[in-house]
């Protein structure tokens, strides 16, 4: 999103940053890019020669008194430097690193003066708001959430790529009028919102109001404006483990919560879509992301936990499913994949009774079992079952 409006738009990004230098009295600003957006980077460059030349940006401008210069620093890529303080700590050539806070970057940021700090969207809004006014701004959106959202619409969805939209609309609208619904007819299950520290949210929270007070409280958060829709073939155990994976791996490594407890988290995780889950993984994955969540150092760590809570609150079933059944209702765990009795099950034993190498288990009138260790995905017991209710997954 931000990159999009660099290299669509730049001129705004500066004139909004030179509005907040006057602001605040500083004379100097930095756009922090990462160095895999070459072509944000090579416009915002051509921007700021523009505007210089022009006398928008340099020493006394508009023979105002005013001066004030931008400069570019090209990241790493480092998911961490999203955070205000490894921000700060790259752009004095440190390693990206989140400090204590306070001091605050307002009290004491970039080499130790006043520093204001924002994204690149919020920067990009100022010019507008002060041509139109307040009250044009705040005239959109919720009571407590103004103006505009970019999303980055992706994944199982046939319109996929950016969408500006209303503060309050409800995920229902983004998903199916902007974004024209599920492809192949499939069902929806799920949209993960907030970036890789976001949650993932079901079905029944489709009508939830696109704002940060609604997607905090169902667990989810704004974040980067990234959208990822989720169909009925999608594990969520695996999507959890999928976004824990990355925010592990992007760790800086400098507190403690952050670096060992994402690690557990995900070593845990890969043991349940393996097959191999135990029966306290559950509690055991709380308790950790809630520790995470209270003692981590900074905004990465602490919103880690965030995918594997909010799979935990809406698709406990799955979770279950994976430990205690063996089976990945979605099909979507390879180890796990292979036959399964559901709850239609009546206890026929039929099933059992075809088994070639034995691998059901269960008694006459109760539930039975399927081993996946054993099974050799025959099919003859979903030949035999009378009610239904083997199936793959």
């Amino acid at each position: 999103m931000d990159r999009s409006v660099l290299e669509g738009d730049p001129h705004r990004i500066i004139e909004g940053m030179a509005i907040c230098g006057y602001a605040i009295g500083a004379d100097e600003g930095y756009v922090y890019v990462r160095a895999e957006y070459p072509l944000a980077i090579k416009r915002l460059r051509i921007a700021i020669k523009q505007a210089e030349e022009l006398g928008l940006l340099g020493d006394n401008i508009f023979g105002s008194g005013f001066n004030f210069r931008l400069k570019i620093k090209e990241g790493a890529g480092a998911f961490v430097c999203g955070e205000e303080t490894a921000l700060l700590a790259s752009i004095e050539g440190k390693r990206g690193m989140p400090r204590p806070r306070p001091p605050f970057p307002a009290i004491s940021g970039l080499w130790g003066k006043p520093t204001n700090i924002n994204n690149v969207e919020t920067f990009g809004n100022v010019p507008q708001i002060i041509t139109q006014g307040a009250e044009w701004y705040a005239a959109i959106g919720t009571e407590r959430s103004k103006g505009t959202k970019v999303f980055a619409l992706t994944g199982r969805i046939n319109n996929t790529g950016l969408a500006e939209v209303p503060m309050g609309i409800s995920m229902r609208e983004i998903i199916f009028d902007i974004g024209g619904g599920i492809p192949e007819g499939k069902k929806f299950k799920a949209v993960q919102i907030g970036g890789p520290s976001g949650g993932c949210l079901p079905e029944e929270l489709l009508d939830l109001p696109v704002d940060y007070d609604s997607l905090i409280q169902a667990g989810a958060m704004m974040g980067s404006g990234g959208l990822v829709v989720m169909d009925e073939t999608t594990c969520m155990v695996d999507v959890a483990k999928f976004f824990l994976n990355f925010t592990q791996s992007e760790s800086c490594g400098k507190c403690t919560p952050c670096r060992e407890g994402t690690k557990r988290m995900l070593e845990v995780l890969t043991r349940i879509t393996d097959g191999d889950g135990r029966h306290d993984d559950i509690a055991l994955l709380e308790a950790m992301a809630k520790n995470i969540k209270t003692t981590a150092l900074c905004g990465l760590g602490q919103t880690a936990p965030n995918p594997v809570l909010s799979t935990l609150r809406y698709f406990r079933h799955e979770y279950e499913a994976h430990i205690h059944d063996k089976r990945c209702p979605a099909g979507a765990c390879t180890k796990l994949s292979g036959f399964s009795v559901t709850e239609l099950c009546k206890g026929c034993s039929l099933c059992k009774k075809a088994c070639p190498v034995q691998a059901i288990t269960g008694e006459i009138k109760g539930r039975h079992i399927i081993d996946p260790a054993k099974c050799i995905k025959c099919g003859a017991c979903v030949t035999k079952c009378p009610f239904k209710a083997i199936i793959k997954g």
